[in-house]
């Protein structure tokens, strides 16, 4: 058992580690798996006010965890609940208050709130002890709901949240709530960047980067696990990358209407033109102050490269937009990247992309069904798509699949 200033030094710590994470996903996840940690819980999820409203963000729960295959997540889906007294979180919310329950099953009639069984009922799951935390800004504001499950002790038996605890887990909430306002911030800055893309081309929507940034994530993680990655430098690429997925067209806004809005099919004259987009999005990040633009950098300019040397641009100077000596392929054009040339973020991108090309519907043409973009991913393995990090996406396929659902088209 830690004493009180050992337990002061160890939120101290995890607040710090928190305000390290940029991307808005990724913050999510490292705040409820720290505030578990400190606080012995199996499960817990984290709530974030949307347009009125606390949206279902991120859930984790050992018990269910541990029941998977090996490599597997759980699979959730984001849903809201309305700020007022008829729900745990969202009186929490409502009233800025912290609730300790040791029961969720027998909550005092006189109590202004009631504990929703029914999302027991479809996870199987028991939920016993609750510790629901408002996360509160430096203006007082409540931007979320950290909601702790079934408390354990050494033993492994399900107990109530320590009272002790309290202090220290609000004063983690709100250090989260700091870095969940930040990451926001950072997030509506690269949508307003994807947004100018987006007046250009219409395919290069808000769902659309959020899905690939998301599958991408899944898809590295599961490679670089495979591949004898640290859990450090996963968490960290997994940051940067989140981000630079996101940017991984922005260089469409340096391409005339002209080629960008064309109904018809590009000739060879414009759709070489239309390759640019990679390094004219990279130039935006060649000066590299930190590890996104690096990632930045690497997506924009290699997420059309093929793991069968027949991608573009190539082996190409960013700035100048003029081959690299030795690299000459035929017509003295740059020579595409092959293999191993082509860095991780780049073949990984590479395979979001595309798939989520195949299962959305655009102006030009209907969604693929499920079998058939499957066979398409499949049968390009060695050709347009590193096979290792292709099986990574098949590894991955279920979250993938479950992370389209979170980010729908706006018709």
């Amino acid at each position: 058992m830690l004493n009180t200033k050992e337990k002061l030094n160890e939120i101290i710590q995890l607040g710090y580690e928190i305000t390290t994470v940029q991307d808005l996903d990724i913050l999510l996840e490292h705040i409820l798996s720290k505030a578990r940690a400190f606080t012995g819980a199996d499960a817990g999820s984290v709530y974030v006010v949307e347009d009125g409203k606390l949206k279902f963000l991120c859930n984790q729960n050992d018990t269910l965890q541990k029941k998977l295959p090996a490599g597997r997540k759980l699979i959730y889906s984001t849903f809201t609940v309305p700020i007022n007294n008829d729900t745990i979180a969202g009186y929490v919310a409502n009233n800025g208050e912290l609730v300790n329950i040791s029961d969720a099953y027998n909550i005092p009639e006189r109590a202004p709130y009631r504990f929703g069984k029914q999302y027991d009922e479809i996870s199987h799951y028991k939920t016993t002890s609750m510790l629901a935390v408002p996360l509160k800004s430096n203006r007082g504001e409540v931007v979320g709901v950290l909601q702790l499950i079934n408390a354990k002790n050494e033993k492994g038996e399900i107990v109530s949240f320590s009272k002790e605890d309290e202090p220290f887990i609000v004063y983690f909430a709100n250090n989260a709530a700091v870095a969940i306002e930040r990451a926001r911030m950072t997030r509506a800055l690269l949508l307003r960047m994807i947004s100018m893309a987006e007046l250009r081309d219409p395919r290069e929507t808000g769902a659309h980067v959020n899905r690939v940034a998301a599958y991408a994530v899944e898809i590295y993680e599961s490679w670089a696990r495979k591949n004898g990655v640290g859990e450090e430098q996963i968490n960290q690429n997994r940051d940067v990358l989140r981000m630079a997925a996101m940017l991984h067209d922005v260089g469409k806004v340096a391409i005339s209407d002209i080629i960008l809005k064309k109904p018809a099919r590009l000739n060879d004259d414009e759709y070489e033109i239309m390759k640019q987009h990679t390094f004219l999005g990279a130039r935006l990040f060649a000066e590299k102050f930190s590890m996104f633009d690096e990632a930045a950098y690497i997506v924009a300019l290699n997420h059309h490269e093929r793991w069968d040397g027949m991608g573009y641009p190539g082996h190409i100077n960013p700035i100048t937009g003029t081959v690299i000596p030795g690299y000459e392929g035929k017509n003295g054009k740059p020579r595409g990247k092959r293999g191993e040339e082509i860095p991780p973020f780049g073949r990984v991108v590479a395979i979001a992309d595309v798939y989520d090309a195949l299962v959305s519907r655009r102006t030009y043409k209907e969604a693929w069904s499920e079998d058939r973009v499957l066979q398409t991913m499949r049968a390009e393995a060695g050709k347009h798509f590193d096979p290792e990090m292709l099986e990574a996406f098949f590894d991955s396929l279920e979250v993938i699949k479950s992370i389209g659902s979170r980010y729908p088209e706006i018709e």
